[in-house]
């Protein structure tokens, strides 16, 4: 009989613990799970759960969405994109359109969608359009995209992509003078396409702890236990806590469709800079689907300069694991879910989203010890 969340939660505690032990999870999904599921409370105190550069949206550079907001408005097309990206908003005057949503609202053709072949089955039905997928996200979701390129996509429907590889941000953080964490939880829909090899870096190059989870308490609790057993035993190994659907290799045919359609590239992340070797750009042989090919008109190399988080915002704090949701300036002051000011509060797999919904809503200073109560 597989063990209960309790089960792990007794063994956990039974553990000879150190006085303080951090362990990133790097996943949104991840840490929408242990907030719902009230798991940092459950735990010893001296465990602390970060969450770390998992989402998406909260990355997605300020000037890849000024870029599609500006294709919709100028262009006659259709814009789609998965829904959390409408309403992440970019630093312009007020006048300005600043969201999809608000573009949309301007009366851009912007329509969200929830898959490529949803964006796919749209072109289709418009042939007489173009049609710009704004196709942002992580392995995970870049692999379908790649799919679309490789299986046959239609002629009117152009890629606007601004897809990430979460490895190099780890790899960032622990290459830093100050990485933040003394194991990690990997996340399990990324190692399910790429394989828990790609996690293997941080056993062997910096002799931290590692376990791929899937999304249950158990597994999350299962991962943990095995990476506080490998702290305190002083032996590092890649554990595989999500052997049902992580398989070595990973998904070999959407690795190598990513192979077909992508080069990897060093990409922008909003509000930590260029990360090398981060980002997923659309090849040479499938440039005529690439939207900044067919549209050249509208990328904004000054929005790089310009896109940071807007002014008091600690977004990337966030992201990088070096603050909890709470301990930024504007969290549940200025920046709620219906009025967010960075991009952590818009997305489901966002930190300050989540613990929002989990029903962390009170600011609390740097360093308290309610910060990480959720």
């Amino acid at each position: 009989m597989a063990a209960s969340a309790q089960d792990w939660l007794r063994r956990i505690r039974e553990l000879p613990l150190p006085p303080r032990v951090k362990i990133m999870n790097v996943c949104g999904g991840h840490e929408r799970s242990i907030t719902m599921a009230g798991l940092r409370s459950a735990l010893p105190d001296n465990i602390e759960l970060v969450p770390g550069p998992g989402c998406p949206v909260c990355i997605c550079p300020e000037e890849d969405i000024f870029e599609a907001i500006q294709l919709a408005l100028h262009e006659d097309i259709v814009l789609v994109a998965y829904g959390d990206m409408l309403r992440v908003p970019v630093n312009v005057k007020r006048c300005e359109a600043r969201t999809l949503e608000q573009a949309k609202a301007k009366g851009a053709d912007i329509r969200p969608v929830s898959s490529p072949q949803e964006a796919a089955r749209i072109a289709r039905d418009n042939p007489e359009k173009p049609v710009i997928f704004f196709a942002a996200g992580f392995e995970t979701t870049t692999a379908p995209t790649a799919s679309l390129l490789v299986e046959g996509i239609p002629d009117n429907l152009f890629i606007l992509l601004s897809g990430r590889l979460t490895w190099p941000a780890v790899a960032m953080l622990l290459e830093s003078d100050t990485p933040g964490f003394d194991a990690l939880v990997a996340p399990g829909h990324v190692s399910t396409i790429m394989g828990p090899e790609e996690w293997a870096f941080v056993v062997e190059r910096h002799n931290i702890p590692a376990a791929v989870a899937g999304f249950t308490p158990e597994s999350l609790l299962a991962a943990m236990y095995s990476t506080l057993r490998q702290l305190i035993e002083g032996r590092c190994f890649l554990d595989n806590c999500y052997p049902e659907v992580v398989r070595p290799g990973g998904n070999r045919t959407a690795r190598k469709q990513l192979q077909q359609a992508m080069d990897v590239t060093a990409a922008n992340w909003r509000g930590v800079g260029i990360i090398p070797a981060s980002g997923f750009a659309i090849n040479e042989r499938y440039r005529a689907h690439d939207a900044r090919q067919a549209f050249p008109d509208y990328a904004d190399d000054a929005r790089k300069r310009a896109g940071e988080m807007p002014p008091g915002c600690d977004c990337a704090k966030v992201v990088l694991g070096k603050i909890y949701p709470n301990e930024c300036r504007l969290f549940g002051v200025a920046c709620k879910p219906r009025h967010p000011i960075g991009p952590c509060m818009v997305s489901d797999e966002g930190a300050c989203r989540i613990w929002w919904s989990g029903g962390m809503r009170e600011p609390v200073a740097r360093g308290s010890k309610k910060q990480a109560t959720a």
